[in-house]
């Protein structure tokens, strides 16, 4: 997409779309910025009512397939595979993963768990959500199509994995 497409669907002129973003790669890393507060967001809220650690991984895992299959096109935006390859845009996207990780890392209770073990298997949760959610959609899997049976299978994968750490 070209800076004169993005200019014309935001229905401003390309000289005032620079006078927010310098270039396309800056326009970029905002929408990756504001994707992923809004998913962080969307598992946070997700997870707010959750009784006990099953069900927030059961709340974590649907609030992400939910949002990933709602917002199709923004979740393939935040995790396209050749957004990758751009350091740049893998930065922002690290940034995002990151700050998911750190959720989730809040959230597993295994005793005698070092901090940066839990954040090794919190980025293994995410990991899995973010292949998962990946695959489905390019299936072209949507919400209605079972995405909320998918999601609890995955959840009682994790779960299932979660359970057997032991220190």
């Amino acid at each position: 997409t070209s800076m004169n497409e993005v200019a014309e669907a935001a229905g401003v002129t390309k000289p005032v779309l620079y006078q927010h973003f310098t270039s396309k790669e800056a326009l970029y890393r905002e929408l990756v910025d504001e994707l992923g507060t809004r998913l962080e967001r969307a598992i946070v809220e997700g997870v707010a009512d959750a009784s006990g650690p099953r069900q927030q991984v059961e709340a974590g895992f649907h609030a992400y397939f939910r949002w990933a299959t709602r917002e199709g096109p923004a979740f393939r935006v935040l995790f396209a595979e050749h957004n990758r390859a751009d350091p740049v845009l893998a930065t922002a996207i690290e940034k995002v993963e990151s700050a998911v990780a750190d959720r989730v890392a809040g959230f597993i209770e295994v005793e005698g768990l070092s901090d940066d073990e839990r954040q090794v298997l919190a980025y293994g949760v995410v990991g899995l959500a973010e292949s998962t959610s990946r695959h489905w959609l390019g299936l072209g899997l949507g919400p209605g199509t079972g995405s909320d049976a998918f999601a609890a299978q995955v959840a009682q994968l994790a779960w299932s994995g979660l359970r057997g750490v032991r220190r």
